[in-house]
């Protein structure tokens, strides 16, 4: 009798749980299905980082149902809340947090759907292998210039960042610099992918990426003996981490809203985990 009172109680308090986590917005079970008989277009711009995942997204709504145009950008986080605060997107992703003047500014509202992680990368021939936190920090500031103060060959080395607008920039900046400064002399690229290129065609480079960017062309660097991993990113034990936006001005209108709770459902999170991202949901 008593083992049936304790299930009775399991029962109920997952179908309470369920109720709950249903009213609050937390179960989303949107799919290409959910676009059935819609038509219209969504506009999308802003975080680099998310444009594999928005990009396959597009494809297999627009492939399901051809009344729906979807269009993707990129141009960084600060982009991102610009143009969807002005007006002129649908959906700006970012991979930071909105701050409260952008809130207030626009009146946003957000959806966070996957964790990343944000590793120091460098060329694959590259002979080092781990650094420390500080010593990346005296690397950007530039009073660390040549590989071999670091265990590595006798060289210049090269530095590599994103502009003000990135937020793969932001987390490094401040999660792993500390905010502190990034030497003058560092080439700025315009994205993930852009800053991939770069590393991979320059053996003295350095910079960093997601950790969903990072392939075989660039090697992350181990950092304080941690492996820059997402599952590493998940757990705590790598710091440089920050989770993926998307961000609409105000409530967002039925296909907005549906394409938001398609990249939250189980086909979304498909797609954050084949670009190596880690979803919430």
């Amino acid at each position: 009798m008593k083992t049936d009172t304790r299930y009775r109680w399991i029962l109920y308090f997952t179908v309470a749980m369920m109720v709950v986590a249903a009213s609050s917005g937390m179960v989303s079970a949107a799919s290409v299905d959910s676009f059935a008989g819609m038509e219209g277009t969504i506009s999308i711009a802003g975080g680099t980082a998310h444009i594999p995942v928005m990009n396959d997204a597009a494809k297999a709504v627009m492939t399901a149902h051809p009344k729906i145009r979807i269009t993707v950008e990129g141009g960084g986080s600060g982009i991102g809340v610009q143009k969807v605060g002005e007006g002129l997107v649908d959906i700006g992703n970012t991979g930071r947090p909105l701050s409260k003047e952008e809130i207030a500014k626009y009146g946003l509202q957000s959806y966070a759907f996957a964790l990343d992680g944000v590793a120091v990368v460098i060329h694959p021939e590259n002979p080092v292998s781990g650094l420390s936190a500080q010593q990346v920090r005296d690397i950007f500031a530039g009073s660390v210039t040549n590989w071999k103060e670091v265990g590595g060959k006798d060289g210049a080395i090269h530095l590599f960042t994103r502009d003000e607008a990135s937020g793969t920039r932001e987390v490094f900046w401040g999660n792993l610099l500390n905010k502190g400064a990034i030497a003058s002399s560092a080439n700025v690229v315009a994205s993930n992918g852009a800053m991939k290129v770069a590393v991979a065609q320059d053996k003295a480079a350095i910079g960093y990426a997601g950790i969903g960017h990072v392939d075989k062309s660039v090697k992350a660097v181990i950092l304080d003996g941690v492996m820059p991993s997402q599952e590493n990113a998940m757990n705590g034990t790598y710091p440089v981490t920050r989770k993926l936006y998307m961000n609409t001005k105000g409530e967002p209108g039925k296909l907005v809203k549906t394409f938001i709770d398609y990249i939250l459902g189980p086909e979304g999170t498909a797609l954050s985990q084949k670009h190596g991202y880690l979803p919430l949901q």
